[in-house]
């Protein structure tokens, strides 16, 4: 009986190898998804394949907003406990945690995009309650030797106007690399860092500041819905492969 138990148990150790493959892990979010964790929450995705994990919040959809679900965050702010005023590098390979605030990296969010056909969708949140979002049916960032550059188009309003098309063909800046259109460098100037224009209509990694503020298009701005002089209690970007709408 000893002699059997031997060869069985190396095949019974052999199988979590052969039904799971390190192939199989997933990219983004909707892999987690079709893998059977359908709840929002921290989840691991590898872009870079299987031997560099990246930690993200996954927004699964819910009930009062049945949109499908399956979205992979790449920025979110809604408390102001993590510092956005940052330079190239921290931007380039992210920062923040998953549960709270954070900002996803660059480098993934290419590596994303490269691999699959994404949209995009902004969430907001004003201190009275409102709530708005703004979608894109495409969206990608370029590698970093062509500045990350932002390519999103598609606009569907959900209320809070279009901010984002006019940073589309743009450039990642930051205050240590000046990259906008502008003469001046608009992250030192709004106290952010983006994919600035000549300056800004959107500025969601700005200064988190409590709604109203006189300190003119420095805070968390969606021009079109709330101006430049109000500063939003939360903004959420969101991504995930083109197709996986309600109807899915």
């Amino acid at each position: 009986m000893k002699l059997l138990q031997a060869p069985l148990m190396a095949v019974l150790l052999a199988l979590p190898a052969v039904l799971h493959p390190p192939s199989s892990v997933p990219l983004d979010c909707a892999d987690v998804y079709s893998s059977g964790m359908g709840r929002s929450g921290v989840y691991t995705i590898y872009p870079a394949g299987p031997t560099s994990p990246v930690q993200v919040f996954c927004d699964m959809g819910c009930e009062e907003d049945s949109d499908g679900g399956r979205w992979t965050v790449i920025q979110r702010r809604m408390d102001g406990s993590v510092n956005f005023y940052r330079g190239w590098d921290q931007y380039k390979r992210g920062f923040g945690t998953a549960s709270g605030e954070y900002w996803l990296g660059l480098e993934t969010i290419h590596l994303l995009t490269q691999q699959k056909s994404y949209e995009l969708r902004v969430d907001m949140q004003d201190f009275e309650g409102g709530k708005v979002h703004a979608q894109y049916s495409s969206f990608s960032i370029q590698s970093e030797s062509e500045g990350y550059k932002l390519l999103v188009t598609g606009f569907t309003d959900g209320g809070a106007g279009d901010s984002l098309t006019y940073h589309s063909g743009h450039k990642f800046s930051t205050f240590d690399r000046d990259q906008d259109a502008a003469p001046e460098n608009c992250a030192r100037s709004y106290d952010g860092a983006f994919w600035y224009n000549s300056c800004h209509y959107a500025n969601p990694n700005g200064l988190y500041a409590w709604g109203k503020d006189s300190k003119n298009a420095v805070g968390i701005n969606w021009y079109h819905w709330k101006a430049y002089e109000y500063s939003l209690k939360s903004i959420k970007m969101k991504i995930r492969p083109v197709g996986m709408g309600q109807s899915q």
